[in-house]
This record gives C-alpha cells, sequence and structure tokens, in this order.
C-alpha cells in the first residue's frame, strides 16, 4: 500500500508539473495576444485559473511528502528529534487530518451542487462544467489524508527506533 500511495504522489507530481509548464506557455500566449493584437479570451484566462487550480491542488500531498510545507524551521530545526516527531506527529493527527476531513466532507456537497446544477461561467464565452474544476479540491484532500497517513506511520516508525 505505502508503494502504490508513493507513486501515485509522485505520478500526481508529474501530471502537475505539466500542468504548470502548460499554464506558463497558456499565460505567455494570452499576455502576448491580448498587448501585441489587441486580442483577448475570456475562455483563456478561465483555463488559466484552472491550471492554476490544478497545479495548488494536486501538488498540496507532493509538498507533505517532501517535507516542503509551511512550517516555522527557525524553531523546528533546533528541536531534538523526539521533540520533531511529537509535532509531526501532533500536526498530522489533530491539524491536517481533521481539516482535510471537512473539506471532503463539504466539498463533495459542494461539488454534487456544481454538477446538478451544471453550473458554468457566468462570463459570455467562458468555460463550461466548473464542477470539474470544484471537484479538484475534494480530490486534493482526500490525496493529503493518504499522505498524512502515510507520514503518520513513517513518523510513529522513526519514533520506535529513537
Amino acid at each position: 500500500m505505502m508503494q502504490f500511495l508513493e507513486r501515485l504522489t509522485v505520478a500526481i507530481a508529474y501530471v502537475t508539473a505539466f500542468a504548470l509548464v502548460l499554464l506558463v506557455i497558456l499565460v505567455v500566449f494570452d499576455a502576448s495576444a491580448r498587448y501585441l493584437f489587441s486580442a483577448g479570451s475570456t475562455a483563456l484566462q478561465e483555463l488559466e485559473w484552472h491550471l492554476f487550480d490544478v497545479v495548488i491542488l494536486l501538488s498540496i500531498a507532493y509538498t507533505l511528502r517532501s517535507n516542503a510545507h509551511v512550517r516555522v524551521d527557525i524553531l523546528y530545526d533546533k528541536f531534538a528529534p523526539k521533540t520533531q516527531l511529537v509535532i509531526q506527529f501532533v500536526t498530522i493527527l489533530f491539524f491536517i487530518l481533521p481539516l482535510s476531513g471537512l473539506i471532503v466532507y463539504i466539498g463533495y456537497d459542494f461539488v454534487h451542487l456544481s454538477y446538478v446544477q451544471n453550473e458554468a461561467s457566468s462570463d459570455p464565452g467562458g468555460l463550461p462544467y466548473r464542477w470539474i474544476v470544484k471537484a479538484l479540491m475534494p480530490l486534493a484532500f482526500v490525496l493529503l489524508i493518504l499522505q498524512a497517513l502515510k507520514e503518520l506511520h513513517i513518523t510513529l516508525t522513526k519514533w520506535k527506533n529513537l
């Protein structure tokens, strides 16, 4: 199971890296078209936001895996390894998992309502099927829950080996 989670997290990281490359190309194209040719597209601008959502939301689990998440490293790095493991354990158990579970729980209804209403952009020329990008939110936090459980297992294993 751990190997599967590792491969899944890395595969999704590659998807987000590809989405980031597409986002950069799209922004350059859109800005060039707008400023050089006075031609813009609402759909392209919305696609930029959607790709930005893909990059940010689907990168959360990989960020936790890589230990690159936001933390007060100035203090954390000075703590003893046991203290760091306690902080890691408490953070995962009491912050990451409950918050992620809440977002998945609320996000399901959020996506379902968007799907049922066939929500689309309110701008003329905007993108349809807004529920697809909204579905990234609960999906991202399901992936974060899986990665957090893996990190919790790693933390407990390290604790036993101290």
